[in-house]
């Protein structure tokens, strides 16, 4: 009986040290996160091959975006988060619901082209690319893209990345993997399984859609032309890799759900409406 006691008193007090240290560390970046301007950026286009007007889609009496923007707002870390979209109908929604959107050029390509023009309008330290068809993103991996971005003022790029523990996910063509160096810098993201299991693979990673940028980093990304592999992919960080430009990715724990297709919509859907029941 001592013994249990005792042993439930040591994990208390390890939990509390835990909790303790978290929140000093949090205390930290946030001192540090005051001297610099953050931004999120939330890309939103209302053509989408798979999901027409999916920023728009009613969840629970709300539209999409408004899903999004609300757990951006959450994050502990960003100075202020802006709808960027190239569409009347989504500003005019923003513009109804008090949402802070920009305008952006029609012929925007990718999300990142998207971030990379906003950042020549709202100028900041750091930019935070958070997908429009996310609405169940979890704020503190919002924050997880932001603290080494913070922490090391030497990287330039952040991707996050999570572990495959879903095998229709392993399978998709919508959910792309990721294969890392040593030093957690993406190697090559694709629609496909990689690596290839000739042998055993431990583990499989996905693209978590939260990217992180430097101005430096954007400038370039919009000045480079489309190349071979992101073209064949249809992967857009792929121009960072192809123009050998760093990617540190992050591993975080996330099973979101991207909205693609009207099957995601409805799933997202039924687990927001049963969280505000």
């Amino acid at each position: 009986m001592a013994v249990g006691v005792r042993g439930n008193f040591l994990v208390a007090i390890n939990v509390e040290c835990v909790t303790l240290a978290f929140v000093k560390q949090l205390k930290t970046l946030k001192n540090k996160a005051k001297n610099l301007k953050i931004i999120g950026v939330i890309p939103a286009r209302f053509t989408s091959t798979r999901l027409p007007g999916k920023p728009l889609a009613d969840i629970c009496g709300k539209p999409m975006i408004w899903w999004v923007y609300n757990q951006a707002c959450k994050s502990k870390l960003l100075t202020e988060s802006v709808i960027a979209t190239d569409d009347e109908r989504i500003a005019k929604v923003c513009k109804k619901l008090k949402i802070p959107y920009i305008m952006t050029n029609t012929r925007h390509a990718t999300g990142t082209d998207r971030v990379a023009e906003v950042a020549k309008k709202i100028p900041a330290d750091i930019y935070i690319n958070i997908q429009g068809d996310e609405p169940l993103i979890d704020p503190k991996v919002i924050d997880a893209a932001i603290k080494p971005m913070i922490d090391d003022p030497s990287i330039q790029v952040v991707h996050l990345m999570s572990e495959i523990t879903r095998m229709h996910e392993l399978v998709s063509t919508t959910v792309p993997n990721v294969v890392v160096n040593h030093n957690n810098e993406a190697m090559f993201f694709s629609r496909f399984p990689i690596p290839y299991p000739r042998n055993l693979v431990s583990k499989y990673f996905k693209i978590v859609a939260v990217y992180g940028f430097r101005p430096e980093a954007l400038k370039r990304y919009a000045s480079l032309p489309k190349g071979l592999l992101e073209h064949s992919e249809e992967i857009e960080s792929l121009r960072f890799i192809e123009n050998k430009i760093p990617i540190k990715m992050i591993e975080v724990v996330s099973e979101n759900i991207a909205v693609d297709t009207p099957s995601d919509l409805e799933e997202v859907r039924k687990i927001i409406c049963k969280k505000i029941s």
